[in-house]
């Protein structure tokens, strides 16, 4: 079983593999906008002007990873992230946030094995689902 298996089996809930596979398909993209002034380092940005820095960095460095609720999410990411995601997949903001909270730290995670955030950033999506793919 692949990464990206893997990482759709973790995630709890009744949507169809499908359906978890575009979601985290976005959330690597996302993940992935460094460029556009975006990706992961935006995201530890948001964390810690927050007050959830501690939680994203867990997800990043070695060992547990904090979880972070649905009702956090909006603070990482953005709530616009949060609205536009939902609606791109047809779920309430709710639903999208808990799905969302159950991929992001475990994707993050897989992505940053050196327990650090790569120098430039995570990569292009295209190199960040090959990464997955091929572990």
């Amino acid at each position: 079983m692949g990464l990206l298996d893997s990482v759709l089996g973790m995630v709890t809930g009744a949507q169809s593999g499908g359906g978890n596979a575009a979601l985290l398909n976005a959330i690597v993209n996302m993940l992935g906008n460094d460029a556009q002034g975006g990706g992961l380092g935006a995201i530890l940005g948001k964390a810690q002007q927050s007050g959830l820095g501690d939680v994203v960095s867990s997800w990043i460095g070695h060992g547990q990873n904090q979880p972070i609720s649905a009702d956090q999410l909006p603070n990482v990411l953005g709530s616009d992230v949060v609205a536009n995601l939902a609606r791109q997949f047809g779920l309430s903001n709710g639903d999208a946030a808990a799905q969302i909270s159950q991929i992001l730290p475990q994707l993050v995670d897989k992505l940053t094995p050196a327990g650090r955030l790569p120098e430039g950033g995570l990569g292009n999506a295209a190199d960040l689902l090959a990464r997955l793919t091929q572990r």
